[in-house]
């Protein structure tokens, strides 16, 4: 007992208390969507404390889809609070996120190559109909995350490879949170919905070096998130 009362203590970062006093101000000021944010600068001014503080902050809130920094340093509000995710979970999906992209990265590419030499042309269409899905998704203004899982799930379907579908379901929710944190990234959704059309065409014409190809790119596209660009100890 006497060791865990002298455990070491929790010391909250600065930025995080710059989280809180954000959070505060969106609220008691009635912020929604749409509204703008004081500047890096002003925030630094108005707290009194290192801009380094205040990008950190920034970049948590960039992260999760909250704010969107536009050019000259102004904020916006992307959604009607700043209700974040625990930094200590944000901290953890970070620590592992490299390994399930590696992970995507050697399975999925060799699931792809598998399509294009054994898909079946109702493969094709499933194919085809995910990719449809997640057109429709974006089209509303939604991130096309169901039409990119579907799209996968179809791909791993025509390799017709039991034991790499089997791997796949194993590392499903590490997939999903791969895949939410890609397509809130700017411009993604679209991005992914084209190299998605080079993968179908790939497979679709039996080329599996291409599809293999094809997957990769996309993979390490998938791989581009600002949250692998945070330090979550840079700043004091």
């Amino acid at each position: 007992m006497a060791g865990d009362a002298l455990r070491p203590m929790n010391r909250q970062r600065l930025y995080e208390q710059v989280l809180e006093r954000l959070r505060a101000y969106v609220e008691e000021g009635g912020l929604r969507a749409g509204d703008r944010l004081p500047t890096e600068r002003e925030l630094a001014q108005r707290l009194g404390i290192s801009r380094a503080s205040v990008k950190q902050a920034i970049v948590v809130l960039e992260v999760q889809g909250l704010v969107e920094v536009r050019q000259g340093g102004g904020m916006c509000l992307l959604r009607d609070s700043l209700d974040t995710e625990p930094v200590e979970r944000l901290v953890e999906r970070r620590r592992r996120l490299p390994d399930v992209l590696d992970a995507r990265e050697a399975l999925e590419t060799k699931l792809a190559e598998l399509a294009a030499e054994r898909r079946t042309d109702d493969d094709l269409m499933a194919l085809q109909q995910a990719l449809e899905w997640m057109e429709d998704e974006i089209e509303g203004g939604r991130y096309g995350i169901e039409g990119d899982r579907r799209f996968h799930a179809a791909v791993t379907a025509a390799a017709h490879s039991p034991l790499l579908a089997e791997f796949m379901r194993s590392i499903a929710d590490q997939i999903a949170e791969s895949r939410e944190e890609s397509l809130h990234q700017p411009g993604r959704p679209r991005r992914s919905l084209a190299q998605h059309q080079r993968i179908l065409d790939a497979i679709a014409e039996r080329r599996p070096k291409a599809a293999a190809a094809a997957m990769r790119r996309h993979v390490r596209t998938v791989a581009q998130v600002r949250l692998l660009n945070w330090n979550p100890d840079e700043a004091p």
